[in-house]
């Protein structure tokens, strides 16, 4: 692991608005809360969807997400409590357990299954969208199971810790790099009356999301299941989070694409005739072909 480095902000993001996200059923009934939805994914281009789920009534995931396809982004499952089984039509299975994280490039299309491998207890985690640039919507899929043990991490003196899924921070390079929208994706433990900063590049829009305690931001409180918009104001230089009772949340940071976002349900292109290309490739089997 490389050393861990300090990381000084100057001029700290405020928060621009504080979202509640929505309560959903998905797959084959499965509840979750949709926290980033359809309307903010221009907001928060590169990222298009981030759901949470997490109860310890199996009736509430046990139904999972039987085969459906995708085409055109990339989704991120990091699983805090739980099992989950991964199969899809290019041959890849793994099994996502505590900690873990399964990061899945549907490019030009996969038709995948995510099932539960347990009938009680807690299941809890989030599915992150990432989109891909235009010239990445038809490349070809790739699949990376990550166990926890292989996630890199790092505690500060402050006895923060934090988790570097992907993107790089205070030195430290995460499981996962991409270059076109370059995602930071972080899972940060601050102790009671610790802080944590985070250098984000100018432009990269960005936001937390607290699912222990209650983080502050800019001397703003973000409750607990709730999502922080961070702000893009001229000059800053990156964020500051406080939590004076302790927190547990997600950091998220990316570069735009700046392109036209076209969805169709699991299929996110450009244009509209991409769409209905889609469309048309999935119901004729050429996906995963």
């Amino acid at each position: 692991m490389n050393a861990v480095l300090e990381e000084r902000v100057a001029r700290p993001r405020g928060v621009e608005r504080i979202v509640a996200g929505q309560f959903v059923m998905d797959g084959a009934g499965v509840k979750i809360n949709r926290v980033l939805t359809h309307t903010l994914q221009r907001r928060l281009d590169p990222f298009l969807m981030l759901d949470a789920f997490g109860s310890d009534k199996a009736g509430d995931y046990i139904a999972g997400f039987p085969e459906h396809p995708h085409r055109g982004f990339e989704t991120v499952t990091y699983m805090l409590a739980g099992r989950m089984r991964h199969r899809d039509s290019g041959g890849n299975e793994g099994l996502i357990t505590d900690g873990g994280v399964q990061w899945m490039t549907a490019g030009r299309g996969v038709i995948h299954s995510e099932m539960p491998e347990q009938n009680e207890g807690l299941m809890e985690g989030f599915q992150l969208w990432l989109n891909l640039p235009g010239k990445d919507k038809m490349r070809d899929p790739w699949y990376r199971d990550i166990p926890n043990a292989e996630v890199p991490r790092f505690t500060l003196e402050s006895g923060v810790t934090v988790q570097v899924i992907a993107g790089t921070t205070h030195g430290v390079e995460g499981a996962v790099q991409r270059e076109g929208t370059e995602p930071l994706y972080l899972d940060i433990d601050l102790p009671a009356g610790a802080s944590f900063e985070q250098v984000l590049p100018p432009g990269h829009n960005a936001f937390i999301y607290v699912f222990r305690g209650e983080a502050v931001v800019a001397g703003r409180g973000v409750p607990q299941t709730r999502m922080a918009i961070l702000d893009n104001a001229e000059g800053a230089d990156g964020v500051v989070i406080k939590a004076p009772s302790g927190a547990r949340l997600l950091l998220l940071a990316g570069r735009p694409l700046n392109e036209p976002i076209a969805q169709y349900g699991p299929f996110v292109m450009n244009t509209q005739a991409e769409l209905q290309q889609a469309v048309e490739d999935f119901r004729s089997g050429r996906f995963g072909a």
